[in-house]
């Protein structure tokens, strides 16, 4: 980005105009200045609007060009302004955004239009391209071949706030991505992305304003936790920093400093970027819910709560919005709860959730991004750029019990299912002898039994010895339910499920061997 002088034979880079005028970027009233999100290298959303805005003297009349479009705005007695052009087709040939008033101009350089996405989350979004290379050889090939200059990346790492930012802290970066670069990329977005470019040909951006280590409460923005009776009290206590209160409430949760707090992290990464066009968002988080001595309860309802308020905030009701199921490689007693939560959350519309509890990995941070990527980007494909591939394994819908079977019926069956065994980064191989596995039955006493589940064509029967007269069934209900094998023949895995899952028991304060509702 450039910003430029009248009588001034060349343009100086911002950054150093602005140590040379001794002037505070974000606080001199006099300073023609754009939202921290535009910069250099950065990807405009096609085929919308494009909103542009920033701050100059109050009264000041501003210019902005782009792409043979020229608006003006005149700045508000805050000093703020803004712009609208009109949507524009993908173009991957770099322009310049440029904005002036009477004696200043800025230039953004080598600006794209394309798609942009919003990656978040915590650690399992943020783990890099870097991090999964130290323990998976084959990306080290992905690394070499990342020269892609038509994907860009922006990560946003600002500190939380207690109150919605109006501009981010500090000036944000877009990167191109390149053999150097790419290893500090986020690992599922950039595969997501990748596949998403091979398959349009067209720029895509990635926003990443994904936090290790918090859980999804300060991400969700104030408004929208009015949307549930814990999620009201939760934020009741935010807003007296009761930590501790959050932490004992049923379905709270452990917040371990203020930025674990409703809202905050919203307030400061994605409130100053709210006007910045995207097609969509793709989200991994759910361990700091569902970890030791924290409480699943009441995910759905969060769940709901981050798309829905995303969607009020970002202005598109219909946000394409995809998430990922907790991985089989738990950490923490609740895991299996809040991957029943997750599942319940996929009724909301134009939404979709990757199943990962097939693929190999132990501890919380397991390195196979890539297989999460490329199913983050079939939900996209197939749902909103008119790709005819399968998206989604199958998905429970629901039982007949007759006798002491129950019979169960699934969606995304349509190719029928099959027993398959998914070893590191190959595809899934159908080994038709091998017994499905992590299948129980209870009755009426509340009392989960191992069962015997068996395919047959698009359903599976489930019976139990010990259960003549069975109420329900669930599926991968473990912490770490290794070498979960249905699937459809797609090779997309069945997600964990129950049947009843009023009937799943969590209590925080018990043990870890009672959650499982033994």
């Amino acid at each position: 980005m450039r910003i430029g002088f009248p009588r001034m034979k060349h343009c100086y880079h911002l950054t150093i105009a602005i140590i040379l005028l001794g002037v505070d970027v974000h606080h001199a009233s006099a300073e023609l200045r754009l939202a921290g999100i535009f910069s250099d290298h950065m990807v405009l959303q096609r085929e919308q609007p494009i909103h542009i805005w920033g701050w100059a003297d109050a009264d000041e009349k501003v210019t902005v060009s782009f792409a043979d479009q020229t608006e003006t705005a005149i700045a508000g007695k805050n000093g703020a302004w803004s712009v609208s052009l009109k949507p524009l087709k993908a173009a991957s040939v770099g322009r310049s955004l440029q904005v002036e008033t009477g004696d200043q101009r800025i230039v953004t350089q080598n600006v794209l239009v394309g798609e942009v996405w919003h990656a978040s989350g915590q650690s399992n979004m943020a783990m890099t391209i870097g991090a999964m290379a130290k323990q998976l050889d084959s990306v080290a090939m992905d690394i070499a071949a990342a020269d892609l200059p038509q994907l860009r990346f922006c990560r946003i790492n600002e500190p939380e706030s207690p109150e919605p930012l109006d501009d981010l802290r500090k000036q944000s970066t877009w990167t191109v991505c390149s053999p150097k670069t790419v290893s500090r990329f986020s690992g599922a977005a950039f595969y997501f992305a990748r596949r998403i470019h091979a398959e349009l040909n067209i720029p895509i951006g990635v926003i990443d304003s994904s936090h290790g280590g918090t859980p999804i409460e300060p991400f969700i923005p104030r408004a929208a936790f009015n949307s549930h009776p814990t999620l009201k009290k939760e934020l009741e206590l935010g807003d007296r920093e009761d930590l501790e209160g959050i932490w004992k409430l049923p379905g709270g949760v452990r917040a371990r400093s203020t930025t674990w707090l409703p809202g905050r992290l919203f307030n400061s990464r994605l409130a100053p970027i709210s006007r910045f066009g995207i097609h969509g968002a793709i989200w991994y988080q759910g361990e700091s819910n569902s970890g030791v001595q924290e409480d699943p309860r009441d995910y759905q309802y969060k769940m709901r709560a981050l798309i829905n308020g995303w969607r009020q905030e970002f202005g598109n009701a219909k946000l394409p919005a995809y998430y990922v199921q907790l991985p089989g490689s738990g950490a923490g007693e609740g895991w299996p709860y809040l991957r029943e939560q997750q599942r319940l959350a996929t009724d909301l519309p134009h939404t979709g959730m990757v199943v990962t509890v097939d693929l190999d990995g132990a501890g919380v941070h397991p390195p196979n991004k890539i297989d999460v990527g490329e199913r983050l980007a079939r939900w996209a494909l197939a749902k909103h750029y008119g790709r005819s591939i399968p998206f989604s394994g199958p998905m429970f819908e629901r039982q007949e019990i007759h006798g002491d079977k129950i019979i169960l019926h699934f969606s995304h069956a349509e190719t029928g299912l099959m027993v398959a065994d998914k070893v590191g980064l190959a595809e899934p191989r159908e080994t038709p002898e091998a017994e499905l596995l992590y299948f129980e039955v209870t009755d009426a006493s509340g009392k989960w039994h191992p069962a015997k589940a068996e395919i047959e064509g698009k359903k599976v029967v489930v019976t139990s010895e010990e259960v003549t007269s069975p109420i329900a069934v669930r599926y991968a209900y473990a912490v770490n339910p290794e070498n979960c094998n249905l699937y459809n023949h797609d090779g997309l895995p069945a997600s964990p499920f129950c049947s009843r899952p009023e009937l799943l028991i969590y209590d925080p304060k018990l043990p870890p061997s009672s959650q499982s509702g033994r």
